[in-house]
């Protein structure tokens, strides 16, 4: 099918068009202007169609609509909690409006399109001890969380009576080799490698009380594209392993990966105010309707998180 890809020149969708373009999908990649496409792209799937566009700007979503795709995932966001924190009325616009108006362009050409919507496992807030379901209560805590599920709640209204079919994505916390360091896990990373160069005995780090869901990012957009042909439109799907794991044991796992016995030494600076303590997705409607399991191990995501610090 022709996808569309929206931020695919981030994280997350640079990990997608290489799996799409690998399934045989014709990929419409939407990146942001000025940005220097990864070297893959042009040498192994020349094929790929790069439209330039800030989904903010009316003309470019007429541009991203214009392409006329069979599926939509929208990956374009802000995607980070502390810069959503930071300017919470910038989230709002490119996680909510902008998720609006892409629809809206969409919608207006009357072609018939599955539309994924990537939201978060963070709409469900802080309330959560054990793995949660789908059809709990959502409670956003963070304006990150409450950007992407003012964007779910739109996005709904927006495909009524259109020819959209709307799924929602729900994923919980990933990462892997190309993350960068805003994010735990990389942060993590490359200051335990910092400190094995430097002989430091102690590694600055933010709350490892917390519990988290990991997945590794390559399993993620598995889901994704396995939600496109087999998700049901109008449903709402967890993408999570429903392992929770405590900060401090990945932590620990790094270190002996990294060869180094430095401690963690817990920074003011890196604590972040509304942290969710425990963040567990249970997986099971998303393996009944798609099939789809992780097959990356957690070890081999840490390995190749710290593979990717010393390139």
């Amino acid at each position: 099918m022709k996808l569309l890809i929206t931020g695919a020149d981030g994280f997350v969708g640079r990990w997608l068009v290489r799996a799409a373009c690998g399934d045989g999908h014709d990929v419409v990649a939407a990146v942001l202007p000025g940005t220097t496409l990864p070297d893959q792209w042009r040498d192994d799937h020349a094929g790929i169609e790069v439209i330039e566009a800030d989904i903010r700007i009316e003309a470019d979503l007429a541009r991203l609509a214009a392409a006329r795709p069979d599926a939509v995932v929208h990956l374009a966001a802000v995607a980070s909690g502390a810069a959503a924190r930071k300017d919470p009325e910038g989230a709002m616009q490119v996680n909510g409006i902008a998720t609006v108006w892409l629809l809206e362009a969409l919608g207006s050409t009357n072609h018939a399109t599955r539309f994924l919507y990537v939201s978060s496992g963070e709409v469900y807030g802080k309330e959560h001890d054990a793995a949660i379901v789908e059809s709990v209560a959502v409670y956003p805590v963070s304006p990150y969380a409450a950007s992407k599920m003012a964007a779910e709640v739109a996005a709904f209204g927006m495909c009524e009576g259109t020819k959209i079919e709307l799924i929602i994505a729900r994923p919980f916390p990933h990462t892997g080799p190309g993350q960068t360091t805003t994010y735990v896990l990389p942060a993590l990373a490359a200051r335990l490698v910092e400190a094995r160069v430097t002989g430091s005995p102690t590694v600055r780090t933010g709350n490892l009380d917390a519990v988290r869901d990991f997945l590794d990012v390559r399993d993620v957009v598995r889901a994704y594209l396995l939600l496109l042909e087999r998700g049901v439109p109008g449903e709402v799907y967890n993408v999570a392993s429903g392992v929770g794991r405590r900060l401090s044991d990945c932590f620990d796992a790094l270190a002996g990966i990294v060869g180094v016995s430095a401690t963690a030494q817990q920074d003011a600076a890196l604590l972040r105010p509304g942290d969710i303590p425990v963040l567990i997705g249970n997986p099971a409607k998303l393996r009944a309707a798609t099939g789809w399991v992780p097959t990356i191990s957690f070890e081999q995501t840490l390995q190749d998180l710290v593979d990717a610090q010393a390139h």
